[in-house]
């Protein structure tokens, strides 16, 4: 006979309900601080913190799939990194909620946090930048940044000279028999450089669907949080380009062009330039046919 589900029940410390003891509401409310006195300022720091959130479960995430791969648990590890994609969405919404800003708006509250504070950048702070490295933009020459914060360096240090998400995915096909090989013999630091190998079994999997089903769903995951993680950048840029336009603004660099380069910064590589040649392409494009007609 089924028994009844029993919970025990613990006990509220004095002063809390269950809810803010749990979610620790008393302390995450004193943690918006504005320097300014302009009224929007609490809307951009409740933004920016709810981002750092994000990007920490992120790279929680990432942290569960890397070890789900390398016990090639390949249904959990896709489960995992489809959280990944869900948490793109409201990590992009948070642009919303300050997209009413002018330039005369921030840089009336950024004057006041620069006075305080000194000039800075999110895609300077550590938990963008370990995110990003672990979806496998390797950039040593940022760790400079954090030279103030060593325990910060050597987390983000040590990240680096690890494998990748990417790194684990690949050790993944290649003991899964395709034709790729073994991840730990490149330099873990190093940016990563394409191979054609590596977009030949990308090719082998999707070319045959039925065989290599879950590692086409992986392969489409991967892509997911690629397109989700460029969205957000893409969102920054037009942000910037709303708010600061050309004038400098990224350590006395003009703003949209040092957003410019890191939208070329697309994770797993060989997932996009393998999509030039899967499926069969119709013997004579209809629109080259129409030209040629005239």
């Amino acid at each position: 006979m089924n028994q009844p589900l029993k919970l025990s029940v613990g006990i509220t410390p004095t002063g809390q309900t269950p809810y803010s003891a749990w979610i620790q509401t008393d302390v995450l409310h004193t943690l918006q601080n504005p320097v300014s006195n302009h009224p929007g300022e609490h809307a951009w720091i409740t933004s920016v913190q709810v981002s750092e959130l994000y990007w920490m479960l992120i790279i929680k995430e990432i942290r569960t799939a890397q070890t789900q791969l390398r016990n090639d648990d390949i249904t959990r590890a896709c489960n995992t990194l489809e959280r990944v994609v869900a948490h793109h969405e409201p990590l992009n919404a948070t642009w919303k909620s300050i997209a009413w800003m002018t330039p005369a708006d921030l840089l009336s509250i950024l004057s006041h946090a620069v006075s305080k504070y000194g000039q800075d950048t999110a895609l300077q702070g550590w938990t963008y930048r370990q995110m990003v490295y672990l979806l496998g933009i390797k950039q040593p020459e940022h760790l400079q940044h954090f030279a103030s914060q060593p325990a910060r360096w050597k987390q983000l240090d040590d990240t680096l000279a690890e494998p990748s998400l990417y790194d684990d995915v690949l050790a993944f096909l290649h003991r899964a028999g395709l034709p790729i090989p073994r991840t730990n013999e490149h330099d873990h630091r190093a940016p990563y450089t394409p191979r054609p190998e590596v977009e030949n079994a990308w090719r082998e999997i999707y070319a045959d669907p039925d065989k290599y089903h879950d590692l086409r769903r992986l392969g489409e995951t991967l892509a997911d949080i690629a397109e989700g993680f460029s969205t957000w950048k893409h969102l920054h840029l037009m942000a910037t380009r709303r708010t600061f336009g050309h004038r400098a603004a990224y350590f006395g660099t003009e703003g949209i062009s040092w957003l410019l380069p890191t939208l070329q910064e697309l994770p797993f590589p060989e997932l996009w330039t393998v999509r030039s040649t899967v499926g069969e392409p119709p013997a004579i494009c209809p629109h080259l046919s129409r030209q040629q007609g005239r």
